[in-house]
């Protein structure tokens, strides 16, 4: 669960109508959005999933290194689960989605407390709102960094995922060569995971339009954004605007 030292683009996160306060623990750095601060309610929540994790991989320590779907026990926790349900969707190994499952896990923690929450952990966000948010694109050194944004519709009451995967930007491990690798799904651990899966495909400009195709035939994805240089790729159901 590797972190990101310094999340610079969160100096200009906001949510109109809620109350940002952050949670880190270990490697795990959450910036969180929801109708009051509930930092200790969030803490004990990323504790006890990060317990879960560890505990699970330290029995099953290949959990944490396949390059490939991972099949894990009906008794799993339920993070383990997600993590794994999310890669064999996307074909992919089950740490592709562990910053999107933790978001997930957090936000459903929250939501009794909070009808609006929003967990961003390393640029993957879960996102659950009741009214239309902006989510801001950055692909690095790509002339299009900085300059899009989506427009996200008030969510379905168990909220959806926003995940990015890069080569460029941040520690991650990429097969790809993407600025950008943007995945909007049903759940954070999804997109997470499809992210990933995105930007392990688009290993040149020619394969670009392959690549979004193959990610939106994965089940629960709802669109798609890839960046290569000055290239852009957009599939789905996704509204953007510029900045």
């Amino acid at each position: 669960m590797g972190g990101y030292s310094h999340r610079f683009y969160r100096d200009a996160m906001h949510a109109e109508g809620l109350v940002p306060f952050r949670v880190s623990m270990g490697e795990s750095d959450l910036f969180v959005f929801a109708r009051r601060d509930l930092s200790r309610e969030a803490r004990l929540s990323l504790s006890r999933h990060r317990s879960d994790l560890e505990g699970f991989i330290a029995r099953q320590p290949l959990f944490a290194t396949a390059f490939r779907p991972y099949e894990v026990p009906e008794d799993s926790p339920r993070v383990v689960r997600a993590m794994a349900e999310a890669a064999r969707r996307a074909g992919v190994g089950p740490m592709a989605s562990v910053a999107g499952a933790v978001a997930d896990m957090v936000a459903d923690d929250l939501s009794p407390l909070s009808e609006e929450v929003i967990v961003e952990n390393g640029g993957d966000i879960h996102l659950r709102s009741t009214r239309e948010r902006r989510v801001g694109v950055f692909a690095g050194d790509s002339p299009w960094s900085g300059r899009l944004a989506l427009k996200v519709d008030p969510t379905p009451p168990e909220g959806m995922g926003i995940c990015t995967s890069s080569a460029t930007v941040g520690p991650s491990y990429s097969a790809g060569v993407a600025d950008c690798a943007l995945v909007v799904a049903e759940c954070a651990a999804l997109a997470d995971a499809a992210a990933s899966a995105l930007g392990n495909r688009a290993k040149d400009a020619e394969r670009m339009e392959e690549a979004m195709e193959a990610v939106m035939e994965i089940a629960g994805v709802m669109g798609c954004l890839l960046v290569l240089g000055e290239r852009l790729g957009v599939r789905g159901d996704l509204r953007l605007e510029g900045l």
